[in-house]
């Protein structure tokens, strides 16, 4: 994905998290995930609940409900997107961990409970809760669906046990004030800080232009190794955090192109400008400041959500535009590796003489049948606009019979224009509830920003 200067707030607010290695489970969390498996209907004394697109709020669940289980509490982590009345019903004491999505809405995860949002007649008098709320102060929805949900708790009748926290960006100050209140909850208060790791010393390799003549912003293939000691293990999905010089408190996340078996860290970066035209501070550095000299702070951070996990041994359908081709890059890559060559990739751009990104890459996995369909929008090549969302529509029966089949479908590009257009067409094409079981089954799956 594109750095992220005002964009996605799960993405900013992510900024706390950690690498693959930090998220090594500890006792805490086994404990956690121990009670997690239980009935769902419930025994645990504590539900903590997380609404996340990128697996930022999701981590963040898994280490409250982790410090709950040090006090001796049963408590369990849940997707809200399991979240029924019933259980609000049944439940007494909740904590929400809540991302919000695009200009102040719910994350793909919270599509079902929102309709709860607008439903009379709840009775929450019974319900003890509080709500972190992750966010980015550019937006002027800043937290908007945590502070929705907020509102809509108490006004049910549910009680606050403290008030609502805000997270701008993954601020450690207001995640130590949630840390603190939860450890008292759990009557733990020497519990460690959560302390994101630190960024480590890479060097560029390699810098390609890869759309030279385009019409749109430039665009890099940018190739990085440690500077000391071996490349860290991650997997197809995850992001790469960079923290610029010029603002290193506020760190851009890029989708990984590329698996660790190919010997470096490759992302697909579009130089960004700012509303003044200066350019982005981290795409600046990556595309065109950062010699082969240059430390560049980065660190890896698992991407739960937008990993193959269940769905590797499913056909796949990827769809993407832009930059977004990057994190769609690593996913085939990793299944042709693996044998895996039912594989279908509808990628869009401007103009196919300048904007084909990985052309050769992808040309020759077609031909050999590792791709099984390439299918290509090049917006700007005929005097009617055609976008990937468009071949959805003029393939909708291949769509329905990979469907059938048990593909999953993985989106990764902009949220504005592409992703929308594209989650249109696949409701149109399959129906609504039917995505939405994609959905809940992790069939269907965005990383959008």
């Amino acid at each position: 994905m594109t750095a992220l200067l005002t964009t996605d707030p799960l993405r900013l607010g992510g900024a706390l998290l950690l690498s693959a290695g930090w998220l090594t489970l500890s006792a805490g969390v086994w404990r956690a995930r121990r009670t997690s498996s239980r009935s769902d209907t419930g025994d645990a004394d504590w539900l903590v609940v997380h609404a996340s697109q990128t697996g930022s709020a999701e981590a963040l669940a898994q280490r409250t409900a982790a410090l709950l289980a040090t006090g001796g509490l049963a408590a369990r982590a849940l997707c809200i997107s399991r979240l029924d009345r019933g259980r609000l019903a049944s439940a007494t004491r909740v904590l929400f961990v809540a991302s919000t999505y695009g200009e102040g809405d719910p994350p793909d995860t919270a599509a079902r409970f929102a309709g709860l949002l607008t439903t009379a007649g709840i009775d929450l008098a019974h319900l003890h809760y509080a709500v972190l709320a992750l966010g980015d102060r550019h937006y002027a929805n800043y937290c908007g669906f945590g502070r929705t949900l907020d509102a809509w708790l108490a006004q049910r009748g549910a009680t606050r046990l403290f008030d609502r926290i805000d997270v701008d960006r993954g601020d450690a100050r207001a995640l130590a004030a949630w840390q603190h209140h939860v450890g008292r909850l759990a009557g733990t208060v020497d519990a460690p800080d959560w302390d994101a790791p630190a960024y480590g010393d890479w060097r560029i390799v390699a810098r390609t232009l890869e759309n030279p003549g385009s019409a749109g912003a430039p665009l890099y293939r940018v190739a990085l190794a440690p500077a000391v000691g071996a490349l860290p293990a991650w997997e197809a999905g995850d992001l790469a955090q960079v923290a610029p010089p010029d603002d290193p408190d506020h760190p851009r996340e890029y989708s990984i192109a590329s698996l660790p078996g190919e010997g470096r860290l490759e992302l697909l970066v579009r130089l960004q400008a700012r509303d003044d035209g200066s350019p982005g501070a981290a795409s600046s550095w990556l595309c065109t400041r950062a010699g082969g000299t240059d430390a560049v702070h980065l660190r890896l951070r698992a991407h739960a959500r937008f990993r193959l996990g269940a769905n590797a041994g499913r056909p796949l359908v990827a769809i993407g535009n832009g930059s977004g081709l990057a994190g769609l890059r690593g996913l085939l890559k990793a299944r042709i590796d693996a044998g895996r060559h039912d594989n279908w990739l509808l990628f869009g751009e401007r103009n196919q003489i300048h904007d084909f990104l990985l052309r050769d890459e992808l040309q020759a996995w077609r031909d050999s049948g590792r791709l099984a369909h390439l299918d290509l929008a090049f917006s700007r090549d005929q005097a009617a606009r055609r976008y990937v969302q468009d071949v959805l529509r003029d393939e909708a029966a291949r769509v329905r019979d990979w469907v059938e089949r048990g593909a999953a479908i993985y989106v990764c590009g902009s949220l504005q224009g592409m992703a929308g257009g594209v989650h249109e067409a696949l409701a149109a094409i399959l129906g609504e509830q039917a995505l939405e079981r994609l959905a809940n089954e992790g069939r269907y799956r965005r990383d959008v920003y």
